[in-house]
């Protein structure tokens, strides 16, 4: 390149919600920008009006906004090298179109669909393994290739419908050298004339993103790897323009694959097996929902973070990284090869080890606008304790609720196995007696709880998992929550007594 400033962009098709892929290619975009201290850019693809989904375009700026990827040129942001639409860059690619027809590296095409048809059909019957529009069927197609100047010239007079077609040579080797997968060869022979300029007078993927790319100075190209079958196209485009000089380095992405490993990972797998392949929630025409990782409950760190070792291998034992210090690591030559396997309940790990770095105070803030939504009002020195107790078992916000209820809500039911399996004709007198330790305590904290009680249980060679049981169930209702003796220091003295004298009034076997 000529120039010295690193600039990458990230060019989705407002054709429907951003895949977790697309958001990892944005993502490596912006880590390697960042890490060379370069220029993101959001240039939005929207040749493709046919498949072109209201609402789409604003849905992927709000994703990469949520996920903390700060776009520096685009749509909204402006920039030296706009439009950033490129559907208000039409005249522009008139105008590069106009010089492959002219230069002969591209041609005009008139054949019509049932045309096009009967063609696949010739070449099925012959059995040809490459049935498309290429070097050799051109010859026999309605072309510029095979017609004369006059006939051209009056198909076009007259309207008659046509595309664009890129002139692919003959039987050429291209090699290119890819960053991740290093050197790529392909043969011109195996590739078609792809469509340039479509009849509705919009250009293709193909020429508006090589013109763009120039146009904008792009110096690197980070996409999926579905777009390596492209590339010898691509380069090709460049040498046509005679822009082999300003050709950006190309790097692509290994696919996200399956949980079990087995093709590319679809909104189908995330249906299924309960989990969201969308950063944020996506609503269609047809009022479809599908789930978003804001909207389950995912911190945007612990998406980025997990979504970044997903290929990137640092080559260390770290796992957890602020976006900070992905920008610092990251580098395109610690990207693999090989497909990444995505394995939701990683993911959960990752929203965990989030969770686990909120103080008790943030936590307990954030909690006590849950309670008050249930017209629970609290302590939030309280809420606060009880957070310390907790933090470790959650995954999400929004699973303290369940995780704590009983802390706010004495028990009015009692979990039934738990009854069937602890509760004993003597139970009552074990509880009885350990009212009469809760009121002999001073000072009621965790550690002169659980001496008193297990002191009374050794003293009278009680059995201590038969008294502990049936203690935690009339407190809290089931066999669950957080160490015992800690429950019941939060909940305090009268408030403890009273749950454990309702057990014995309501407990019937």
């Amino acid at each position: 390149m000529t120039q010295n400033t690193v600039r990458v962009r990230f060019a989705p098709s407002p054709t429907g919600p951003l895949h977790m892929g697309g958001v990892r290619t944005a993502l490596f975009n912006y880590l390697f920008a960042k890490n060379n201290n370069g220029v993101f850019i959001l240039r939005v693809e929207d040749t493709d009006q046919k498949r072109y989904e209201e609402g789409a375009e604003q849905y992927i700026i709000d994703s990469l906004k949520w996920c903390g990827i700060e776009i520096e040129e685009g749509v909204n942001e402006g920039g030296n090298y706009g439009p950033y639409r490129q559907s208000e860059r039409k005249e522009i690619y008139q105008k590069y179109i106009d010089i492959l027809v002219k230069n002969g590296s591209a041609y005009y095409a008139f054949d019509t669909p049932s045309e096009l048809e009967t063609m696949r059909k010739n070449l099925k019957v012959q059995k040809r393994s490459n049935q498309q529009y290429n070097a050799e069927t051109r010859s026999v197609m309605r072309n510029s290739l095979t017609l004369s100047s006059d006939e051209v010239n009056k198909l076009i007079e007259s309207g008659h419908p046509y595309v664009i077609r890129f002139n692919m040579p003959e039987n050429e080797t291209i090699e290119v050298i890819d960053k991740i997968r290093g050197k790529v060869v392909f043969n011109t022979s195996i590739l078609d004339d792809k469509v340039l300029f479509k009849s509705d007078g919009m250009p293709t993927y193909h020429l508006a993103n090589i013109v763009d790319d120039h146009l904008m100075e792009i110096t690197h190209v980070i996409r999926g790897e579905e777009w390596l079958p492209s590339l010898p196209l691509h380069v090709l485009l460049y040498k046509a323009f005679a822009w082999e000089d300003t050709m950006p380095e190309f790097s692509h992405l290994p696919l996200l694959l399956k949980p079990n490993g087995k093709g590319k990972l679809s909104k189908r797998d995330g249906d299924k097996m309960g989990f969201p392949v969308f950063p944020l929630e996506w609503i269609n025409s047809d009022n479809e929902i599908s789930q978003g990782y804001r909207e389950n409950g995912y911190f945007p760190e612990a998406f980025v973070n997990l979504l970044a070792l997903l290929g990137w291998n640092p080559g260390t034992e770290k796992e957890i990284y602020s976006m900070n210090e992905l920008i610092n690591d990251f580098s395109l030559e610690k990207v693999g090869k090989s497909g990444s396997k995505f394995d939701p309940d990683k993911a959960k790990w990752f929203n965990q080890q989030y969770l686990r770095q909120y103080s008790d105070n943030e936590l307990a803030i954030q909690f006590d606008s849950l309670l008050k939504k249930k017209n629970i009002n609290c302590d939030l020195e309280k809420t606060e304790k009880i957070c310390s107790l907790v933090k470790e078992r959650l995954v999400f916000i929004k699973d303290f609720w369940e995780q704590t209820s009983f802390f706010y809500v004495a028990p009015n039911e009692y979990d039934a196995k738990v009854v069937r399996k602890r509760w004993k004709a003597n139970s009552p007198i074990f509880l009885k007696e350990i009212i009469q330790k809760l009121n002999n305590i001073n000072e009621f904290i965790s550690p002169n709880i659980e001496n008193e009680i297990k002191k009374h249980i050794l003293d009278n060679s009680y059995s201590m998992g038969q008294v502990l049981n049936v203690l935690r169930l009339v407190i809290v209702g089931a066999s669950k929550g957080p160490h015992l003796f800690d429950i019941l220091e939060v909940l305090g003295k009268n408030e403890s007594i009273i749950r454990i004298e309702n057990g014995i009034k309501n407990i019937k076997k």
